[in-house]
């Protein structure tokens, strides 16, 4: 198959720093590092490390998205499920960009602070409070990626995964993401937390390692 234009496209800018945006990197990785450094604080003084935990996490899930989202234009030569053409200071892979991986890396930070601190507690009375949560955010993900799209800043190609047909941008794009987080969130045990999110980052980390090193991605 002949590969899309924004797929072209994106490929014409793969891992080459922008020069007219690629300064501010340089503050948004300063404002990243600084979250995490106020988060680690307190969790130094607190012995509750469940927010960074929940954060990592999320990031955690989106290196493995992105990483199949890659391969799926590897063995289609036509698009994957989700490409980024558009302006930005550095192009990761086809469909992930330096702006997207800041934005999940704390992503999962900011869904950690909506959380009751009663996991227990119901909204509304009925419904369990991680899981309303976990499908609030997702839903507004999805939400803010139809915008992206309806602006060409974020390019669909197949009808299973679109603006009009949004059940997999919501179930695989974002909503497993928070679940995961409020479930590392939850642990009780910190080394079981420790051992999730290595594991996580052992397979994403050794698919990106390998399929960069194929030249897949």
């Amino acid at each position: 198959m002949t590969p899309t234009p924004a797929s072209l496209e994106a490929l014409g800018k793969l891992r080459v720093l922008n020069e007219n945006f690629g300064w501010y990197i340089i503050p948004l990785l300063a404002i990243i590092l600084y979250i995490y450094g106020v988060e680690i604080k307190k969790a130094r003084e607190t012995g509750n490390w469940s927010i960074i935990f929940a954060g990592l996490t999320v990031l955690g899930f989106d290196l493995i998205n992105e990483v199949w989202n890659a391969l799926v234009f590897k063995f289609t030569n036509y698009s994957a499920f989700w490409t980024t053409p558009g302006a930005s200071a550095y192009v990761i892979l086809i469909g992930w960009n330096i702006e997207i991986l800041f934005m999940f890396a704390i992503a999962g930070i900011i869904f950690s602070k909506f959380l009751p601190d009663d996991k227990d507690e119901k909204i509304f009375g009925k419904i369990p409070n991680r899981w309303f949560n976990a499908a609030l955010f997702a839903a507004f993900c999805v939400f803010v990626e139809i915008l992206l799209n309806w602006n060409d800043y974020l390019i669909w190609e197949y009808v299973w995964w679109h603006w009009y047909n949004p059940i997999l941008i919501f179930l695989i794009g974002y909503f497993h993401f928070f679940v995961f987080a409020f479930y590392v969130h939850d642990m009780e045990d910190k080394r079981d937390q420790i051992k999730f999110v290595g594991v996580l980052y052992a397979i994403g980390l050794t698919a990106f390692i390998v399929f960069f090193s194929l030249g897949w991605i």
